[in-house]
């Protein structure tokens, strides 16, 4: 980092230290990336990474709040401009075709909160996490889609649970071919689904 001034500024290291886990965890995955190499690809002293967060567990509790976060600013960056309720659900869809497009050092590889709970055991906070997050994304989709059908709620928690199912299996392919074709094809799923309203 540079000052206003121009001179060197040296980052945080509870930033640079969850910037690297974020980028060994997503390419090699939660239970192959050690802590070394995270305060090696850090630059900066285990001292620091046990001064930021308590154990690796905590470590990836924070990598996943903050893949969590990443996808709600491309959602609300979506949503802000979508003028109907249909842009709005489809905006769901744009968000995760974004964060499929983030510039990844090693590739595509599918939902990096996914792929870090499958790595975690049944009952792990993180699995928690993930879940809540994929709920929370339903919810968005269960929001817009009763704007779009207003009556009976049971319907529109039908469609938008059935939009959340291509969404996340859609991603599931993508991760595999390691490409987005597969997130266009949801995206073009959700349109025909939406206008069968």
């Amino acid at each position: 980092m540079v000052s206003p001034e121009g001179r060197s500024v040296k980052r945080p290291a509870r930033a640079s230290l969850l910037e690297a886990a974020a980028r060994l965890f997503y390419a090699n995955g939660v239970a192959a990336t050690g802590i070394d190499s995270i305060t090696a690809a850090a630059g900066v002293a285990k001292k620091s990474l046990y001064n930021n967060f308590a154990s690796k567990a905590v470590l990836v509790a924070a990598y996943l709040a903050a893949r969590h976060e990443e996808w709600l600013s491309l959602y609300r960056e979506r949503v802000r401009t979508a003028a109907t309720p249909q842009e709005r659900v489809l905006a769901v869809f744009d968000a995760y075709i974004d964060h499929a497009n983030v510039a990844y050092e090693h590739g595509f590889r599918g939902c990096g909160l996914l792929n870090a709970a499958a790595e975690l055991p049944a009952g792990a906070p993180g699995r928690q996490a993930v879940r809540q997050h994929k709920e929370e994304v339903e919810g968005l989709l269960l929001k817009h889609v009763a704007e779009l059908k207003p009556g009976p709620g049971e319907a529109s928690a039908r469609v938008a649970r059935h939009l959340a199912f291509v969404l996340e299996g859609s991603m599931a392919r993508a991760g595999l071919e390691g490409e987005d074709r597969c997130l266009y094809e949801a995206r073009a799923i959700a349109v025909q689904m939406l206008e069968g309203l």
